[in-house]
């Protein structure tokens, strides 16, 4: 497998850690409650909680190379790009260009090579 470009590595580890304390602090106010109010609060924003995790394993996939972990971190972001035409044109803005660098990034040769590079670590296809 061909050596992991540093943006890669640095971009999965952005969203692993961010997505993980963007997570853990969106449970936090959870632990004052009763578990009533906990699962109507958890059900009233699971979508945020879903995202959360989805940019934790996205970020950590990518990191072991997996191909479908690069497309599910563009899937997110371009959630994020139409979440923020409801906001100001400020957020907009900013994601827009968080997409941008992203894109970049993450499809430049060297980061296709590394996602298409082949993979030692699954058991070969019995045939």
């Amino acid at each position: 497998m061909p050596t992991r470009p540093r943006s890669i590595t640095v971009i999965g580890w952005i969203f692993l850690v961010f997505g993980s304390i963007g997570f853990l602090a969106s449970l936090l106010p959870y632990l004052d409650t009763t578990p009533a109010q906990r699962i109507a609060e958890f059900k009233a924003h699971w979508i945020v909680h879903l995202a959360r995790i989805v940019a934790i394993v996205s970020g950590l996939f990518m990191l072991y190379g997996f191909n479908w972990a690069r497309w599910l971190l563009v899937a997110w972001i371009v959630f994020h790009l139409i979440l923020s035409v409801l906001h100001s044109p400020l957020q907009l803005l900013m994601h827009t260009l968080i997409f941008g660098v992203v894109l970049y990034f993450v499809f430049r040769p060297q980061a296709s090579a590394y996602f298409r590079g082949p993979r030692t670590d699954s058991p070969p296809i019995p045939q």
